[in-house]
């Protein structure tokens, strides 16, 4: 498989052009389902993280990609599936639910798409959803550097030093009900965001936040920490 071939290749060139290094990869289960949710600042963010990952990673990218040819072909063979942004995607859902239940790997971005480095900006419920329906372990993750290695807007990576960093898998409950369902996927995305925001004050050495019950969360160690200001960045509090 292509994915298998390149991914050695593609681990030893960013760790030699971005010195490229992990943390807590013990966190990601060997097995079972497992989704991956991450911060997104540069388009190195997937390969920089399936570089570290131990498993094969499946992710998800904006439809659009798809259409570009050649490179449409290509990320389809590396596991990427399409996702529209705009509205409802139920065939995507589907296809993503399947790749969990085939004990898989997936990469999501709760914040939708790309932002500033170090900036964590609000997240979509449509990644709580997932959590909730396909009962994964989430594991959250948090890259600092690859915003500053590929930012938006340029047509070339420059070297800088790229880290990426997991975190104890979360799990999650199902609640019934239509509105309160809706409400519960938004709590869980931003618990998500509340952990991923943790790795990012344990990478800079910022003191952590006690963690908050009440999330209907059947695991959720991380703090409600993550608060969604004009600039979208988390505060302390």
């Amino acid at each position: 498989m292509l994915y298998a071939f390149l991914k050695p290749l593609v681990a030893a060139l960013m760790r030699l052009y971005f010195r490229l290094e992990a943390h807590g990869v013990e966190h990601v289960p060997y097995s079972g389902p497992v989704l991956l949710v991450s911060n997104h600042s540069s388009v190195l963010d997937p390969p920089v993280i399936g570089a570290v990952t131990p498993r094969q990673l499946s992710f998800l990218a904006k439809a659009e990609l798809f259409r570009i040819p050649f490179f449409g072909g290509l990320i389809r063979r590396l596991n990427a599936r399409p996702l529209r942004r705009e509205g409802a995607d139920a065939g995507a859902l589907r296809g993503i639910l399947r790749v969990l239940g085939e004990n898989r790997v997936l990469l999501a971005f709760p914040e939708g798409t790309r932002g500033e480095e170090g900036v964590l900006r609000a997240p979509k419920a449509g990644v709580g959803m997932l959590a909730v329906l396909s009962g994964a372990p989430v594991v959250p993750v948090y890259v600092s550097g690859s915003g500053r290695a590929w930012p938006r807007g340029k047509n070339f990576p420059r070297p800088a030093k790229i880290s990426v960093r997991f975190g104890p898998a979360l799990s999650f409950s199902r609640r019934e009900g239509s509105r309160e369902r809706r409400d519960h996927y938004e709590t869980i995305s931003k618990v998500m965001m509340a952990a991923i925001a943790e790795l990012k004050d344990q990478a800079t050495g910022h003191d952590a936040s006690p963690a908050v019950g009440g999330t209907g969360c059947a695991s959720a160690r991380s703090p409600l920490k993550y608060i969604q200001g004009r600039n979208g960045q988390h505060g302390n509090g």
